[in-house]
């Protein structure tokens, strides 16, 4: 199940009250819209990837408070390549402008740094940013902030595929026992257990469509779109969307006890 946010909803102007027993533990967010912010205002679009990086910072540190077991953020797809390359250029960067800014605030809040993707193929500085991050915060047992950095999800299953080939290949692994866990242990986000799978999952700015992010992981997430530009996501919308979430039947394809 779906829904759209309106930005303009009397509905999400008012005090919100959360279900603390009903948090969602798992929250994707496909950020979009820093362009067409940046665009709106006469700016350079990578004036709204800068103010974008601001918006993770609020948004991270609000999950966190929230009781948010995992955040997953598409940071930059294996797609995001078509993009001019000033524009990539600028997003290679800002990792570590991120990090390097924003680490003493992820320990001070016990947040730990995940990434799912390929990093290896990024530029020598963003991997370091982000190596250097996750071991900075590989202490802290409190949520995971999860980057989906040059991550695709086909490509992530072909990779899953492959190392269970090889596994068959190599004996280790009956076919006739591959099974949906099987998979489940296959893919980058086997690292969050148990929390592979998000429970919500929200993409901003208006487009109603999954771009190719945690295909398999998301069979069964509440889906909330909302024409709510990144830059301009708040503390608030983070809470709007979840309370439409507990405002959800989820069922995963049986009955609902309602009925």
């Amino acid at each position: 199940m779906f829904a759209f946010l309106n930005k303009n909803d009397p509905a999400e102007q008012a005090p919100i009250e959360l279900d603390p027993q009903r948090i969602p533990a798992h929250v994707a967010i496909i950020m979009d819209g820093n362009g067409r912010w940046a665009k709106a205002r006469h700016l350079p679009r990578v004036a709204g990837h800068k103010e974008g990086m601001n918006t993770v910072k609020k948004v991270t540190i609000a999950a966190s408070d929230l009781g948010i077991k995992v955040l997953t953020l598409y940071a930059f797809s294996t797609e995001n390549w078509k993009r001019p390359s000033d524009e990539v250029n600028y997003l290679m960067q800002l990792p570590v402008r991120f990090f390097d800014t924003f680490v003493p605030d992820l320990v001070k809040n016990n947040i730990r740094v995940q990434v799912i993707g390929y990093p290896e193929q990024l530029p020598a500085a963003t991997r370091k940013a982000v190596n250097d991050a996750i071991a900075d915060t590989a202490h802290c047992d409190g949520m995971v902030l999860n980057f989906a950095l040059n991550y695709g999800s086909r490509a992530e299953i072909v990779s899953g595929v492959q190392e269970i080939a090889r596994r068959v290949q190599s004996g280790q692994l009956d076919p006739a026992t591959i099974d949906e866990q099987t998979i489940d242990d296959a893919l980058m986000t086997s690292a969050l257990t148990p929390y592979n799978d998000p429970d919500l999952l929200i993409r901003t700015s208006g487009e109603e469509r999954i771009s190719n992010f945690l295909l398999w992981q998301i069979a069964y997430s509440e889906l909330v779109f909302t024409d709510v530009k990144w830059p301009d996501f708040t503390a608030t919308t983070l809470k709007a969307c979840i309370a439409d979430f507990q405002h959800r039947d989820r069922r995963f394809g049986g009955l609902s006890d309602k009925k």
